[in-house]
C-alpha cells in the first residue's frame, strides 16, 4: 500500500448491521486484490469492521490483528452468525482486555468495542494463527485455509488415481499445493497454473511448490486467470460458500475446467460421493469415467 488507511473492513459484513466507513480498505484474504491485515501498521487505524470467520484460531488471529492495527481508543465492530462463532465473540474480545457492547440481530452477534490502552494476549493469538510448517502434513499451512491441519482424504484419493500427466495444466482451487506437488513429479509437465481464491493458500502454496514450472494466481478459479488450450486440469472443487453447501460451486469449477482445456484435454476431479456432478460432466465432456471410489469420495476422468 502506498499509504496507510484510516479504516479497514474484513470480509463482507451486512451493511445494515455494520456499515464500513467510506473509503475503508478491504483486508479479507478471500477477496482478490485486497490489502493484507497483517501488513497494516500497528496503531494506525481509527476504525475496523470485521465479519469474523468461524474457526476459533482464525477468528482470534483476525481480531488480534485488527486490535493491533487500531490506535488506542480506536473503534472495532465485529460480528458473526451465532452458530458460527458469534456466541463466543464477546468473550473472546474480553480476553483481549476490551469492554464490549453486544447486541443481536438477524441471527448475528454484533460486538462493539474500543481498543484498550494496553490490550492483552494479542501476540499469542497472532502467533497461534500465523503460517507454520506442519510436521504432520510436511507442508506450510495456516488456520483458515482448506484442510489446514489434516490431509484431505479426497485429495489423497485423487493423487493415488492420477496417471503421469504431460504438457500445460492447471490446479483449480489449489489450496496448499498438495495436488500440484504430485502433478509436478512428472517431468513431462511443462507448466502448471495454481489458482485459489484464498491469498493465504496461495502464499503457502508458493512455499510448498518451489518448482519453476509452477505459476501462482490469487484469483477466483471460476473466472480467472486467462487460461486456454490446456492439456489437463486437476481439481478438488469446493462445495461450501459462506459455510452453506452450494452444489453449483463445484459445477462452476467443472465448467471452467472444460472451458480452459484444449480439445482432447483431460479433467481429473475428486468430489464427495453425494455431490451431483455426473450430469454436468456428461453434458460438457465427450467422455467421463469413474476412476476411483473410497472413503465417501469419487474420482472422475473426463476428456473434452
Amino acid at each position: 500500500m502506498s499509504s496507510s488507511p484510516a479504516a479497514i473492513v474484513y470480509g463482507l459484513p451486512p451493511a445494515e448491521l455494520a456499515a464500513a466507513p467510506s473509503g475503508a480498505a478491504q483486508v479479507s484474504p478471500l477477496i482478490p486484490g485486497s490489502a493484507s491485515l497483517k501488513d497494516i501498521p500497528p496503531g494506525s487505524l481509527d476504525t475496523a469492521v470485521v465479519a469474523a470467520p468461524p474457526g476459533t484460531i482464525e477468528r482470534r488471529y483476525v481480531l488480534a490483528l485488527a486490535l493491533r492495527a487500531l490506535a488506542p481508543g480506536g473503534r472495532l465492530t465485529a460480528l458473526a452468525p451465532k452458530e458460527k462463532g458469534g456466541s463466543r465473540l464477546g468473550k473472546e474480545l474480553k480476553t483481549f482486555g476490551c469492554e464490549v457492547h453486544e447486541t443481536g440481530q438477524r441471527h448475528q452477534r454484533i460486538c462493539q468495542t474500543r481498543n484498550p490502552e494496553t490490550p492483552a494476549g494479542l501476540d499469542e493469538a497472532i502467533a497461534e494463527g500465523r503460517p507454520r510448517l506442519s510436521e504432520a502434513l510436511g507442508l506450510w499451512t495456516q488456520p483458515g485455509v482448506f484442510s489446514w491441519d489434516r490431509l484431505d482424504p479426497g485429495s489423497a484419493l485423487l493423487v493415488q488415481a492420477l496417471p503421469r500427466l504431460a504438457g500445460r495444466g492447471a490446479d483449480l482451487g489449489c489450496g496448499l499445493g498438495y495436488l500440484s506437488h504430485a502433478v509436478l513429479v512428472s517431468p513431462e509437465v511443462t507448466e502448471l497454473a495454481l489458482v485459489d481464491l484464498d491469498r493465504r493458500a496461495v502464499e503457502c502454496a508458493r512455499r510448498n511448490v518451489s518448482d519453476p514450472r509452477a505459476r501462482f494466481h490469487w484469483q477466483d478459479a471460476r473466472n480467472g486467470p486467462p487460461l486456454a488450450d490446456l492439456d489437463f486440469v486437476v481439481m478438488n472443487p469446493p462445495f461450501h460458500d459462506g459455510g452453506a453447501e452450494d452444489k453449483g460451486l463445484g459445477q462452476a469449477f467443472i465448467r471452467r475446467g472444460h472451458a480452459v482445456l484444449r480439445k482432447g484435454g483431460v479433467l481429473w476431479l475428486v468430489a464427495n460421493r453425494h455431490l451431483p456432478y455426473e450430469a454436468v460432466l456428461g453434458d460438457l465432456f465427450g467422455k467421463a469415467e469413474l476412476r476411483a471410489e473410497g472413503g465417501g469420495f469419487k474420482v472422475y476422468e473426463a476428456r473434452k
